[in-house]
Parts: C-alpha cells; sequence; structure tokens
C-alpha cells in the first residue's frame, strides 16, 4: 500500500529506461488500484505489464469495494497477484477464494500469480511441506491442465516478509523442489518444468544472486525493494 497515482507515473518514468533492456524477464508492477490507470498509461510502449494485487471472484455485483476481473483487463491489467500472504493473514483469504479468484482471473484473460507459502510456527514444527502440500491442493491442483499452464506460482515463506529474515537458497530452493513435485503429481512432468516458481521473501539486490544461482528458482516477487526504481531494476537486470 504504497504511492499515489501521480508517484507511481514517477516510479514507472524513472523505471523504465533502467529495464528498457532486460528482455530475458517479464517485468510487472502491481501497484494499488487506484494506481492502475496511471500506472497502465505510464508503462504504455514499454516492456513493463501492470498488474493488480488483488481481485475478486464475480464479475460485477452487490459487494461495495471489491474489484472483478473483467474491470481490471479492461482497466488495461495483465496480470494479477492472488493469495498473497498478507491477504490471507490480514483479510481471511483461504485456499478455497484463491481458487474462485484464479479461475475469474484466467476467465477474464489477466495472468494470475499464485501465492503459496508457511507461517513461521508452521516450518519450526517441520510442517513446511504439509503447508504447501494442502494450499496447493486446495486450489491450483483443481484447475484444468491448459488453465494450470497460464499460472504463474509465488512461493512466500510468511516468517521472511517484511522481516529481514530471508530463507536461505537452498530452503527457498528445497520448497520450490517440493512445489514442482506437487506439480508433477498432478500435472505431469512436462507442466512442471515449464512452471514458473518465484520466490518471494525480502528479495533483495544483496541476496538475489545466491537465490538466482538457484535452478529451481525462475524469478522474484519483491517487496520492499521494488518501492525503488533504482532498487528494483537492479533485481531485473541480474
Amino acid at each position: 500500500m504504497y504511492k499515489n497515482p501521480a508517484e507511481a507515473r514517477a516510479f514507472l518514468a524513472a523505471l523504465t529506461p533502467l529495464v528498457a533492456g532486460a528482455a530475458h524477464a517479464e517485468v510487472v508492477v502491481c501497484p494499488p488500484f487506484i494506481d492502475l490507470a496511471a500506472a497502465v498509461d505510464a508503462a504504455r510502449n514499454t516492456n513493463i505489464e501492470i498488474g493488480a494485487q488483488d481481485v475478486f471472484w464475480l464479475k460485477e455485483g452487490a459487494y461495495t469495494g471489491e474489484v472483478s476481473a473483467p474491470i481490471l483487463a479492461a482497466s488495461g491489467c495483465r496480470w494479477v497477484i492472488i493469495g498473497h500472504s498478507e491477504r490471507r493473514q490480514y483479510f481471511g483469504e483461504t485456499d478455497e477464494s484463491v481458487l474462485k479468484k484464479t479461475l475469474a482471473a484466467l476467465e477474464a484473460g489477466l495472468k494470475p500469480i499464485v501465492c503459496v507459502g508457511e507461517k513461521l510456527d508452521q516450518r519450526e514444527s517441520g510442517s513446511t511441506e504439509a503447508v504447501l502440500a494442502e494450499q496447493f491442493s486446495g486450489s491450483l491442483a483443481k484447475l484444468a491442465p491448459e488453465q494450470f499452464a497460464r499460472v504463474v506460482i509465488a512461493y512466500e515463506p510468511v516468517w521472511a516478509i517484511g522481516t529481514g529474515k530471508t530463507a536461505t537458497p537452498e530452503i527457498a530452493a528445497d520448497a520450490h523442489r517440493f512445489l514442482r513435485g506437487q506439480i508433477r503429481t498432478q500435472f505431469g512432468a512436462d507442466a512442471a518444468a515449464a512452471c514458473r516458481i518465484l520466490y518471494g521473501g525480502s528479495v533483495k539486490p544483496d541476496n538475489i544472486k545466491g537465490l538466482m544461482a538457484q535452478p529451481e528458482l525462475d524469478g522474484a516477487l519483491v517487496g520492499g525493494a521494488s518501492l525503488d526504481p533504482v532498487s528494483f531494476s537492479s533485481l531485473v537486470k541480474f
């Protein structure tokens, strides 16, 4: 929850030349809803795409405060984050609602970035894999293969978000490997190889090298380090 429309526009104006040559990665910026129109306009004719931070699962209706996938698509959004740990923690997001939102996003032609990850007590009790398996089976596993092929997954250990703690590259890789195994079981080896799994959890310029050295990590879902265009561009260009 940062930046008003003018600040979002200024951020994209600064970011655009810094990542203009980044052909190796897709660059997506997900500002608050109120900034989307300004962001889409500022990113026009660049290699930056715009996404939303959340979506509601119905197309329209008496759901004050919510924003539907068709509205996002019509605004120029191409991506949407679904099931972020903060949505789960503060706003009651469940695996069921994650599935419904993912289906709605796909139907509207949006590309979902679906988040999974364990809390600190779950990590410390040794139940990380059980939590990831439950989150996967409760949402993504219920997609049809052709739907799943359009989804990006983000593994975000909740204990490493905004805390300054970061999963070691090896811890992150283990979780990604486990998730890829879940995909392989549900959708087959080709789907597991093709699916992109991002790491999200205090990704910063000083730890991106070790994280991206892990072949299991296909990219990053960046939080605080994305608020500054220079910081974010250094991650993009790595």
